[in-house]
Formats: structure tokens, sequence, C-alpha cells
């Protein structure tokens, strides 16, 4: 069973084939009742696959037997691997990689080990994390939470003499790019590039997230302020040195910026402002994942491959265009 598996070597023994890959995804996706991605028609005709591979010859891909419809689609459409020519086999090991390294693997590395090009390697992992996206909840959650705020970017005083900026200490945007999380008692954390830390941004994110008479604590910082009004609100005034407040501390949220950075200075060096967004998916996902095994986090990733994906014109795309995301005929969402 896959469940079984334990380690990569496992997986891959598992995955031997490019025909088991896309059985498995099948499986995963339709559970034996393929179903037309456009119109939702369930009545399918098989056709010859278009997918170019010594051993997938002889398997189906599917047309919709819908009049109006007649798509012709296969398992990889709408997926974040529709249009690649990289290997499932290679995929499913990078997703592997992705999903069980704590502070990530860079793109380098990933294309070493997986035998691909490094723009390949960047390009597989951009896509995952794209996949790593959390869901919108669909109602507002009551309970203890924590919130605060940082700053990724690297620091003045590690600056050559020629690169260093002019009054960018401290909380200043100049040079870093701000970052809010919040989380639940339990760990569970969700995070939001920002671009300031005002009340005007902050407040917003958290009375999307949580119920009205929930318990929050933050630091001292301004932007908190006004939080009464809503909730029971707990500061901890660090710049006095206090650091919990009875049993209430935000070192938790604390905790998890210390493993978001590990990551990016340590694994990834440097981090474009463009596409922080992504990085911070994919350290929110394995933490918030941290208690599942190998295996199960594995599956779990699968399982959201499916839907939107993430095009490489919409990656390279300049800071000011949105994100561009596509539809099952390939059409651009708006």
């Amino acid at each position: 069973m896959l469940q079984e598996f334990s380690n990569l070597i496992q997986l891959q023994k598992h995955f031997n084939n490019e025909l088991t890959c896309v059985q498995y995804l099948e499986n995963l996706k339709w559970n034996g009742k393929p179903t037309c991605p456009k119109c939702g028609w369930e009545k399918i005709y098989h056709i010859p696959t278009r997918l170019k591979h010594p051993d997938l010859a002889g398997y189906k891909d599917f047309q919709c037997s819908n009049k109006e419809c007649k798509k012709m689609f296969s398992t990889l459409t709408n997926s974040i691997f529709e249009g690649s020519k990289i290997q499932l086999q290679v995929w499913f090991a990078a997703m592997y990689l992705i999903s069980a390294h704590k502070k990530g693997i860079s793109s380098h590395q990933l294309a070493k080990d997986l035998g691909i090009t490094q723009k390949s390697a960047w390009f597989v992992l951009h896509r995952v994390r794209a996949s790593f996206a959390p869901k919108p909840i669909d109602q507002k959650i009551l309970g203890l939470f924590a919130a605060d705020e940082t700053f990724i970017g690297g620091k003045n005083k590690n600056r050559h003499e020629d690169k260093k900026v002019d009054n960018s200490q401290g909380r200043s945007t100049k040079d870093k790019t701000p970052v809010f999380g919040i989380m639940q008692t339990g760990g569970i954390i969700r995070t939001t590039v920002i671009p300031n830390t005002t009340a005007v941004t902050l407040k917003p994110i958290m009375k999307s997230l949580v119920e009205k008479g929930s318990i929050i604590i933050t630091d001292e910082w301004l932007g908190y302020n006004g939080l009464k009004k809503d909730y029971a609100h707990i500061r901890v005034n660090h710049k006095q040195g206090v650091y919990t407040s009875g049993a209430f501390s935000p070192n938790n949220v604390e905790n998890f910026w210390s493993i978001l950075k590990r990551g990016i200075y340590g694994i990834y060096h440097q981090v474009s402002p463009k596409h922080l967004h992504r990085y911070c998916y994919e350290f929110e996902y394995r933490f918030n994942l941290r208690k599942m095994q190998d295996a199960a986090r594995f599956i779990n990733t699968m399982k959201q491959t499916d839907g939107k994906r993430l095009t490489y014109k919409g990656l390279i795309a300049k800071p000011a265009q949105p994100e561009i995301m596509v539809d099952e005929d390939g059409v651009v969402i708006e």
C-alpha cells in the first residue's frame, strides 16, 4: 500500500513508471468515474492518449460526450502537471522532497537531486508552492489566537557600503517586506504578505479570520490598538522585557517566524518580494502539517494538485501585474 512507504526510496519503488503515476492521479481525481472538467458531464468517451511516454502506450485519454462540449482532456488537465514535459516520476519525487524538508530545498539542490535544469526546478518549486495556498475559510473561527508581524529582508550591517540603505533600520519597508501571521491555539497559522503594519492593514485580516469574542494575544505594537472593541485583547509588552502574560504568549507565532527566516536566509538566501507570498505558503503548509508523517503529508499534497495552475507567464510577470492563473481551457482567469 502507498501509505506504508516511509522514505523517498520506497516512494520511487512504488511509482516506478509513468503509468502507475497517471493511474494514481486518475483514481485520486475521479475515483474511477471521470468527469468533464468543463461542463461536468459524466458520460465520457475514451480516446488515444496525447501524453507522450513509452509507459503510456495503450493508455486512454477522455472526451466529453456532451454535444455542446466535446472537450478532450487527460488526467493532467487543470492540474499543476498540465503542460509540463517533466516526467511524473520526477514530479512526485519533487513533491515529496518539498513537503518533507522542514526548511525547504533550493532550486539548485532540487535540480541536482532530480537531474533536471535549475530553471525547471525553480518552476516546479513555484508551482508546488502555489498549490499550497490555503483555501478561503467557510466561516470565522472562535477561539484563542496569537498575532504578530515580521520583516523579511537583509540587515544593513551585513551589506557592503555601496549597498547600504539610508534610514532602513527598525520597521522600515524600504528594504524589507512585512509579513503578518495569526495562529490559533493548536498551532494552525495563516500568513499574509502586507504593504505595511498599520491598523488599517492588520485589523481587516484579523476580522476576516477570527470571530468576535475571541481572545487575541499581541505585542505592544500600535497597529493592534482598538482590538478590544471586538475581541478580548491581551498585550505582552516586549519593550519592557515581558514575554508572557500569565498563560498567554505570542511566542508560538515567533517560533514560526524563526523557521521561516532560517529557511529563507539559510536555504534560499534571497527571496524576491513578488514571490514572497508563495514562500510563506510553503512554510505555512509544512508547519501546519508538522505532526503528519512524510508519507501522509505527501498524499495530502497530491490531493491539492488539481485546480488552478500557475503558468510560467504568470510566474515571471512584473510585480505590478497580478499572478496569472488559468482555467481548464487555458483561458486566463481575470
